[in-house]
């Protein structure tokens, strides 16, 4: 029989789970001011890979999907999928995500670890050719995402979370951001 390889996921360990959330603050443009959307959520990340790149860097990766619905009519505003990756023997993250509206972010930090509490802090923006945003052309012309920030802190069955995208949007700039709490349910 073969031994199987157990792979560390240090400080990803943590997300690894099913996480729900139902008080999410959503401040997204509109042509003329603020939308404010209250919504729930789903966050399934599960165990991915470990890997080296070009036989040097160690990488452990969970893979997530989220899904976002708006508390007031039950309709999707959000969806995305990515990876959450960790430099093995350091405390370098990176968090790579997709979002079907043509936009892709490869967002770089760190993680830290603070009493009970696992803090991922990541950023990315159109001119940082190591974390960039790639957005579609379209986007590029009417509502260009120019940099975005998130922070997770995880503590138990806890998970807290406020990401920030500064848009080019209806001729100035929004600050578009997110914030929800989500349990761990399994």
């Amino acid at each position: 029989m073969q031994e199987q390889k157990l792979i560390d996921y240090g400080p990803l360990a943590v997300l690894v789970g099913t996480w729900e959330g139902n008080k999410g603050k959503d401040l997204a443009p509109e042509p003329d001011g603020t939308e404010h959307n209250e919504y729930y959520e789903t966050i399934v990340f599960t165990e991915a890979v470990d890997l080296a790149n070009a036989e040097e860097e160690r990488l452990s990766a969970v893979h997530y999907t989220q899904k976002v619905k708006r508390i007031s009519n039950n309709k999707i505003i959000h969806q995305e999928t990515g990876y959450w990756m960790w430099q093995q023997g350091t405390d370098k993250v990176m968090h790579s995500l997709t979002i079907p509206r043509g936009i892709c972010v490869l967002a770089g930090g760190t993680s830290s670890q603070q009493e009970n509490t696992t803090i991922f802090s990541v950023a990315a923006s159109l001119d940082n050719e190591q974390c960039p945003i790639i957005q579609s052309s379209f986007l590029v012309q009417k509502a260009k995402t120019k940099s975005y920030k998130q922070q997770l802190q995880v503590s138990g069955n806890t998970l807290q979370y406020q990401q920030n995208m500064l848009l080019d949007i209806y001729g100035r700039e929004f600050d578009h951001n997110d914030k929800n709490t989500l349990t761990k349910i399994k």
